[in-house]
């Protein structure tokens, strides 16, 4: 049940306020009456241990009224019971999310993406992530006949397409890897102006293969493969040099690499998702990172506590994408 300001502000006035209002159950403020004047409480609303939660009148203008600023995430009436619900199913994932969202403000890219495997890896050898992976059937093993990724190169242009069609451009180690081995190659050559990247078939990339999920022997060493096998590291180092086109799926890591990108076309058939929170898991794929400097902290905390998805025109509202065209692209 939400609060009313006059009770959140004597909660949180109080000596003992992280230690009362800590737990699975996320702290909500009805702020539907007007604007909250939040004012020296403002500090410990951002160290409470739950996720912090304001009820709006209606979604957030492109500027956010100051008194927003401290909390993880922001709802409309209509969305505040889904929001605490999803919440409660995965509390430790949800509080992980929101604290990282909240140090990820004062970082750079290369400790933001630090921060978030270190959260990551915590989560992977977590209960809620163990119960998500016991309900999970058996993977199944996909047939790859072609390379994850097909590059070509045109002059000072360098085109990259994700090549997995029959599985929506899932994912994997593989793609990783070679997406990896040719960022890193542009990264060395100036020479590259610019770089392309696509998918093949119905999706852009509906996130990380699920079926790979877990398939590390411990968090620790999957910690230091996200370390050194950082696509999301390589694309921000040339994102200055990089557009990427967007259709169907876009999921997880689908968006999250997507987004450091200079310039993000979409097709009006595509939808985005962060799913990871569910999984007892947070984005992994740079998406902490990549996504609050296009659309901030608190659009990325609901798309990720939520896991709500969203069509191309929100995400263009939102500037998560710069532009939408109307000709799906089918490779």
């Amino acid at each position: 049940m939400a609060l009313t300001p006059d009770a959140a502000l004597d909660l949180l006035r109080s000596p003992f306020a992280l230690e009362d209002l800590g737990g699975s159950e996320a702290f909500v403020v009805d702020a539907t009456g007007g604007t909250v004047e939040l004012g020296a409480v403002a500090a410990t609303l951002r160290t409470l241990p739950c996720v912090t939660v304001a009820v709006a009148p209606g979604p957030l203008p492109e500027r956010a009224p100051a008194w927003v600023a401290p909390f993880d995430v922001v709802v409309t009436e209509d969305e505040v019971d889904d929001l605490t619900a999803a919440v409660r199913r995965s509390p430790v994932a949800s509080l992980a999310l929101a604290q990282l969202l909240r140090v990820g403000e004062a970082l750079d890219v290369w400790r933001g993406l630090f921060a978030e495997s270190t959260v990551y890896s915590m989560l992977q050898a977590g209960p809620e992530f163990a119960r998500w992976l016991a309900a999970r059937p058996a993977g199944r093993a996909h047939s790859q006949v072609e390379p994850a990724l097909i590059v070509s190169r045109d002059g000072a242009r360098v085109h990259v397409t994700l090549n997995r069609p029959t599985v929506h451009n899932a994912f994997g180690a593989a793609m990783r890897d070679e997406l990896v081995a040719t960022l890193r190659t542009v990264v060395a050559d100036p020479s590259v102006a610019e770089v392309r990247v696509d998918g093949a078939g119905p999706s852009f990339c509906s996130g990380g293969d699920l079926d790979e999920f877990g398939s590390l022997p411990d968090p620790a060493t999957a910690h230091l493969v996200r370390m050194t096998r950082s696509p999301a590291w390589w694309l921000a180092q040339c994102a200055g040099r990089t557009s990427v086109a967007l259709h169907g799926a876009c999921i997880g890591a689908g968006i999250e690499l997507a987004a450091f990108a200079r310039d993000v076309t979409a097709t009006d058939d595509a939808h985005f998702q962060l799913p990871e929170v569910a999984f007892g898991l947070v984005p992994g794929a740079g998406g902490t990172v990549s996504l609050p400097r296009r659309i901030g902290r608190h659009r990325t905390a609901w798309l990720a506590l939520s896991g709500r998805r969203i069509d191309a025109a929100t995400a263009l509202a939102w500037g998560l994408v710069d532009r939408v065209s109307g000709r799906p692209h089918h490779r």
